[in-house]
């Protein structure tokens, strides 16, 4: 009962946070959907009126570009979370939660959790979006994508955590993030197909195919076309165990950088 207590309280204590931050949900909508007017009208200009990339047939590109920007809105929360840790660690209040009585790798998960499920709620409500523009998927690929996204959002969900061990001061994460997150979302398959982007640049195709990020966005595609990928499950579930693995020792008080950043 004490482990339920604490995993409901820091789920519940999340989503009243987000309930309060109504300008975060907004700017989680309102980023991909720009993505999706802009890049949809250049896109399908360039590649034209249809690509077909090699697990499905003819797809729009409006289509096409959906699962990216779902990857890019668990990319955005992943790093959002992780920088309310450092708040709360500037603030005080993570250092009340990691010193409870339940095992710091418990908290640090049932955080990832609480993290995992608001960027359900975002991609959800920007699928709905997405409807009403006109761009919608089968109600099964829908609920085929929920546990994929689910499973990429711990893994964003982790990197975020790994990286908020080694930063103590607020404006120094912001500087950060841009510096990850632009980087994974654009060396993937989030925009464009990586056929098309080996034609471009060999280097870069090779790099794209070494992202963890394009594996995640692979795998929310292939669930939204109602099929599966068993290559981009495995490596997107092997790197949130190695992130999450990376995350706990990052904020253990004997040996990781959380101890070291503070000075004990």
């Amino acid at each position: 009962m004490k482990y339920w207590a604490a995993f409901s309280g820091i789920v519940i204590r999340e989503l009243r946070r987000f309930w309060h931050q109504k300008a975060r949900l907004v700017s989680a909508l309102v980023r991909p959907l720009l993505w999706l007017v802009v890049f949809a009208a250049g896109f399908r200009a360039a590649l034209g009126i249809a690509i077909i990339p090699p697990y499905s047939t003819y797809i729009t590109y409006d289509v096409y570009i959906v699962p990216g920007l779902a990857g890019i809105i668990l990319l955005f929360n992943g790093m959002q979370s992780s920088l309310s840790m450092v708040y709360d660690r500037e603030m005080g209040s993570m250092k009340v939660l990691l010193t409870s009585p339940l095992p710091r790798p418990f908290l640090l998960v049932s955080k990832l959790v609480a993290g995992a499920l608001i960027s359900l709620l975002q991609v959800y409500a920007f699928f709905v979006l997405a409807w009403l523009f006109g761009i919608e998927m089968s109600l099964l690929g829908y609920l085929y994508a929920a546990p994929v996204l689910f499973l990429t959002a711990i893994m964003l969900g982790a990197l975020g955590l790994v990286l908020s061990s080694f930063i103590r001061q607020l404006e120094n994460f912001a500087g950060v993030m841009n510096f990850v997150v632009f980087p994974m979302f654009f060396l993937s398959s989030a925009l464009y197909p990586l056929w098309k982007l080996k034609e471009s640049n060999t280097f870069l195709y090779y790099v794209a195919q070494y992202n963890p990020f394009t594996h995640g966005v692979e795998l929310i595609r292939f669930a939204l076309y109602e099929q599966a990928n068993g290559m981009a499950f495995v490596i997107t579930s092997l790197t949130a165990i190695v992130f999450c693995g990376a995350a706990i020792y990052g904020y253990d008080p004997k040996r990781g950088m959380y101890n070291r950043k503070a000075g004990r």
